[in-house]
């Protein structure tokens, strides 16, 4: 990624708006007690709260609208293949990576010496005023909804009610990238300003930079058990896969984007031997958007660090499962854009693990600072491991190979 496309990049602006907000929240502190200084934070209070009403407002819109069009689409070219590919995805992505990173979190987390002490902190003024904006309906709600919808959809082969999905899908990720990710710099500088004054996040910083070496760890353990699985499967040499995927690995980690790797990650995949051109042109391009298994092992790990940070206990095994369970569901509707899998599990993150806002801009950040490692995995272990996979079940069930185009093609 060139310099000049950096600087502009969602992460450095995410960056500049978490220093600034704690070198603010910082010298507020030190000046406590003035009416200037009460002023200022009365107004970023009052910020942060309307942003972060904007921000809760969208979830449901961002699960209609990645989650039915994606089911659509899946039903109206249902195949053994297609089916394959979405049960392995799904397994990974939940019991695989999801599950592997509670795992590692219940056993890792609690030895990271993070501070849960929040006696002496200071409190937060009142709020100038306050802007309630209520979601059109609950999280939950709008996961069924798009679950019904979609299937029925399908099933029915409504062309026009699928037509106006798609068509919704292209005005909420509008929304995301004209809205949501301009506000979202501010909302974290606000909120990370907040916890600066309060005392708490100087404390953890750390434990930040420590959970995001694990984090990096368990991308290239997950990624090497991927390629063994496949491996066996497919009686093949995994290794003649994965040398060729250098540039598709530095490309996602400089665009954090599976879909604009997708180029890259085709002829990657092309060149090795082990994979049927078949299953490269039909399943990179389908991983691209439902396999993002790199994703959803960060978050997850993320998600219990903060809620131990924040709230000073993890999440119960209960709860995280449900978690795992539906992150998969929101994982495969998450378009293949930096940030894709949170943006598309807000509604998890709120509904599920009940984290306020504060929690909400923690995750964004961190999940933001580390993306470009978590894509480099769905795209370099997950898609070319699974793609292996599909391989071999191609050859072991003995379905011819196609050299045209897989996207009209039915098994």
């Amino acid at each position: 990624m060139k310099k000049s496309s950096f600087f502009k990049s969602l992460p450095f602006k995410l960056l500049v708006g978490v220093v600034i907000g704690i070198l603010a929240g910082l010298a507020l502190n030190a000046n406590d007690g003035t009416g200037l200084t009460n002023a200022i934070l009365n107004i970023i209070v009052t910020l942060k709260y309307v942003l972060g009403q904007i921000i809760s407002f969208c979830v449901p819109l961002i699960i209609i609208g990645f989650i039915a069009p994606s089911i659509t689409k899946m039903g109206n070219n249902a195949s053994r293949l297609l089916l394959l590919a979405v049960c392995i995805a799904y397994v990974s992505s939940v019991g695989g990576a999801a599950l592997f990173s509670t795992a590692a979190g219940y056993a890792l987390i609690p030895h990271l010496s993070i501070v849960t002490d929040v006696d002496g902190l200071k409190e937060l003024p009142e709020m100038v005023f306050e802007l309630s904006i209520p979601q059109i309906m609950p999280v939950m709600s709008a996961l069924v909804f798009s679950i019904m919808i979609g299937l029925a959809a399908a099933w029915n082969k409504a062309k026009l009610i699928t037509g106006m999905l798609e068509e919704f899908q292209k005005i909420v990720l509008s929304i995301v990238s004209r809205i949501l990710i301009p506000i979202l710099p501010l909302f974290i500088g606000f909120t990370f300003c907040s916890l600066a004054y309060e005392g708490s996040i100087t404390k953890q910083l750390p434990v930040f930079l420590k959970v995001i070496i694990i984090v990096m760890i368990g991308h290239y353990i997950w990624m090497a058990l991927l390629y063994t699985i496949a491996g066996v499967y497919s009686g093949k040499n995994p290794l003649e896969v994965v040398k060729h995927y250098g540039p598709a690995y530095l490309t996602a980690v400089g665009t954090m984007s599976s879909a604009a790797t997708l180029g890259v990650a085709l002829q990657c995949a092309g060149k090795a031997k082990p994979l049927r051109k078949d299953m490269v042109q039909f399943g990179i391009p389908l991983f691209a958007n439902i396999h993002l298994c790199g994703s959803v092992l960060t978050e997850v790990f993320f998600c219990m660090t903060i809620s131990q940070i924040l709230y000073g206990k993890l999440p119960s095994i209960p709860t995280m499962l449900l978690f795992c369970i539906l992150l998969g569901v929101f994982a495969i509707g998450a378009p293949g854009v930096p940030g894709g899998t949170v943006m598309a599990s807000l509604g998890l993150i709120t509904g599920v693990l009940l984290f306020d806002d504060a929690g909400t801009a923690l995750m964004l950040t961190i999940f933001a600072l580390q993306d470009s490692f978590g894509t480099a995995c769905n795209v370099t272990g997950g898609d070319g491991a699974l793609t292996l996979i599909l391989t071999g079940y191609a050859e072991r069930h003995k379905i011819p190979e196609k050299s045209d185009e897989m996207r009209n093609i039915e098994f």
